[in-house]
């Protein structure tokens, strides 16, 4: 009985909030064309002054707002040059203050009619939140000790027609930040930091890498065999040629046929595009860096993965201790090294070195209940175990290491276990953060791998690898012995400015339409 009398009620609240909620929104859009309007009606009657604020070109701008702050005691009393967005304005009488914002922040300036005279001041407190201006004047500090500018002369120099939304109310929903970076740079200045610091973080690769004879290339990223990689592609159609191609999942086997030709030490940095899933660590659209070093293996690649990621860390935070979450990671000392088959028997529990026939390894999986399909290998199986119960486990740097031939087709076999591979990878915090191999540059060896996923492809692996005939003649050149690795730049990017999603580190993420 109370049910029933429960659940009318329930619809009824249900609707008055829906039709409070479409008020609101109506009274929100209602505002907003109002806005629009006045403030076109302010730009008509700009032009019709004469006075288009979108006719400036140049603006002398000669610091910034942060330098002024800094640098204050070089600045006072100077003549300076500033250019930005109006973010908050205060008219008081014949006098007013405003916050502009430019790239490296937000700086006070004061603005009086007897500085800039009755027309200058007039037309200032026309002017609106977001529209941008250039002020020459001086600095000096206000009574309150604020850094500001005394302006002696001011200029509109673009028209704002949309307001601003304010900060703790109009753009905190993440979607609408992800979908409208441009809003999300201006209302939430902070978040500049993370992308300087990918900026850094890019450029502090190219500096390791180069100091080390490496050099920077580019190869395609239109391919008409989509290799190097486990993943999905996306396919398009060039018209001319009439024929489908593939946008690249990885530069791996151009940058091969680099090292074949005798460049010894490339690397690119780069879009791939996998047509997978989207979620906080996967994106279709990312950067890679991919780099190849002729006469040395994997455990070379260690030596410069540890090095890389040790500078890398210094770059951003000053130290080899990175935080993340609720994590203190150490880069400073030298990482954890933990074969597949050991961390699968650590944390899993289960030893495959036992395990010697397929039958064997399929009732153990189900015993664990470890989902696996009729095409998988002990190999193959043996990774899966690794995902459900070590894969969570390597929260400290760890290099992964020795792989299952299986889920490794470019890879060379340990001559001393020819069912694994010469292969790692680096987990921190659970994630994968770097792939690396000593190159199979075998291509007879090669060419059976490549047939092997080609009949993985045919029993349903959209991920498996298609012959590269092409990639093979290449080899049968030969090819010298060769480390090389792959770097996803987003993760890396969240590892080192503690950010939890990958849209939180790309100014442009993959958005479904609204």
């Amino acid at each position: 009985m109370e049910q029933k009398d429960a659940s009318p009620l329930g619809q009824s609240n249900n609707k008055q909030s829906i039709s409070i909620s479409k008020s609101n929104a109506e009274h929100m859009q209602q505002d907003v064309s109002e806005l629009l309007r006045i403030r076109r009606e302010k730009l008509d009657a700009m032009i019709s002054e004469g006075r288009n604020p979108f006719i400036a070109v140049k603006y002398p701008q000669d610091t910034h707002s942060a330098r002024i702050h800094d640098d204050f005691e070089s600045y006072e009393g100077k003549p300076v040059v500033i250019a930005g967005r109006i973010m908050t304005k205060r008219v008081m009488g014949k006098a007013a203050f405003a916050d502009v914002q430019d790239r490296d922040g937000r700086i006070q300036i004061y603005v009086r009619r007897d500085a800039v005279g009755d027309e200058g001041y007039t037309n200032f407190k026309k002017w609106d939140i977001g529209d941008f201006i250039g002020a020459k004047g001086e600095v000096f500090k206000t009574h309150m000790g604020e850094v500001s500018i005394r302006v002696n002369e001011i200029s509109l120099l673009s028209k704002s027609l949309r307001a601003l939304p304010e900060k703790f109310h109009g753009l905190r929903d993440m979607e609408l930040r992800y979908r409208q970076r441009y809003l999300d740079l201006i209302v939430n200045p902070e978040i500049k930091n993370t992308f300087m610091n990918r900026s850094l973080i890019i450029k502090t690769i190219r500096q390791f890498l180069d100091a080390r004879g490496f050099m920077e290339t580019e190869t395609p990223v239109l391919q008409l065999i989509a290799g190097g990689a486990a993943a999905r592609p996306f396919i398009t159609h060039h018209n001319t040629l009439d024929m489908d191609m593939f946008l690249r999942i990885s530069p791996e086997l151009p940058l091969k046929r680099l090292i074949i030709g005798g460049l010894e030490r490339v690397y690119e940095i780069g879009r791939a595009f996998r047509n997978e899933g989207i979620d906080i660590t996967h994106n279709p659209e990312f950067t890679l860096l991919e780099l190849y070093q002729a006469y040395t293996d994997y455990k070379g690649m260690m030596e410069l993965c540890e090095d890389m990621f040790r500078q890398l860390a210094h770059a951003i935070t000053g130290s080899g201790v990175v935080t993340w979450g609720e994590y203190e990671l150490d880069f400073e000392s030298p990482f954890a090294r933990l074969t597949v088959l050991d961390a699968v028997k650590q944390f899993g529990g289960v030893d495959f070195t036992k395990i010697k026939t397929l039958d064997e390894a399929r009732t153990i999986a189900a015993q664990h209940h470890v989902e696996f399909l009729p095409r998988h290998a002990i190999g193959d199986i043996l990774w899966l175990f690794f995902e459900k119960y070590g894969e969570s486990k390597l929260i400290q740097p760890t290099f992964l290491m020795d792989y299952p031939v299986e889920i490794s087709p470019l890879t060379k076999r340990k001559p001393d276990a020819p069912d694994y591979t010469e292969r790692f990878e680096l987990f921190v915090c659970g994630k994968e953060c770097a792939n690396a191999y000593s190159e199979l540059n075998d291509p007879i060896d090669q060419r059976a791998r490549f047939e092997h996923q080609e009949k993985m492809l045919a029993a349903g692996d959209d991920e498996a690898n298609r012959i590269d005939e092409d990639f093979l003649l290449a080899m049968e050149y030969g090819m010298p012995p060769t480390g090389g690795m792959g770097i996803g730049i987003e993760r890396l990017v969240m590892l080192l400015t503690n950010s939890a999603s990958i849209r939180d580190v790309m100014l442009f993420p993959t958005m479904k339409p609204v």
